[in-house]
């Protein structure tokens, strides 16, 4: 039987900026036998409110959205929680 060669898993990451660069350069399925099963329970609550929005407007949001390369969701949370942070 021929086993694969992988880089060991760190026992600490310096940052999550390290840990992130080292799953994106690695497949968690060469990794399986160190895993186990763990239960969770996750009490996630999030509400959604509907804004309407002008439709030039939406448009130009999704599209300064796209080129960020986030979702047009956070591009107006983020902007509106500046502009509130900035009047209280």
């Amino acid at each position: 039987m021929v086993k694969n060669k992988r880089d060991p898993i760190p026992k600490h990451f310096g940052s999550i900026e390290e840990a992130a660069d080292f799953w994106d350069n690695h497949d968690l399925t060469d990794y399986l036998d160190l895993t186990k099963e763990v239960q969770v329970e996750a009490d996630i609550k999030r509400r959604v409110f509907l804004t309407a929005l002008e439709p030039s407007l939406a448009q130009k949001l999704t599209e300064i959205a796209h080129k960020q390369g986030i979702s047009t969701e956070t591009l107006i949370n983020v902007w509106l929680k500046e502009k509130v942070e900035e009047t209280v």
